[in-house]
């Protein structure tokens, strides 16, 4: 067998090396597609989390315009320590709502 030429012929090789290279091609495309995936899954997450942040800072604005918006027609009467009080829980509300922890279906999905 070691003195025997070999009976296959450059046709057959350049077969066996293309045959090569597109299994290798495969397998880079899947790490490729895999790789895509995982980066669209991550720029999904933080598009979430922006979201989230932005949603939160801007009921937080909206608490914080409504406790220091005036009174829209003006009063000869000073405003009770009632209404000071409902106002301040309507703040410390929204603050609650914006920043309160989330659950941990939210933060996985």
């Amino acid at each position: 067998m070691f003195g025997k030429a070999s009976h296959v012929g450059p046709l057959e090789l350049r077969k066996q090396l293309l045959i090569a290279e597109s299994e290798l091609n495969r397998a880079r495309l899947s790490q490729e597609w895999q790789t895509m995936r995982h980066d669209a899954r991550d720029l999904a997450h933080r598009a979430k989390t922006i979201a989230a942040w932005a949603s939160s800072a801007a009921l937080l604005v909206a608490g914080v315009t409504a406790l220091r918006r005036g009174p829209s027609a003006p009063r000869t009467a000073k405003s009770s320590w009632f209404h000071k009080i409902l106002n301040a829980a309507r703040l410390a509300s929204a603050i609650w709502l914006a920043f309160r922890p989330r659950g941990e279906k939210e933060e996985h999905k």
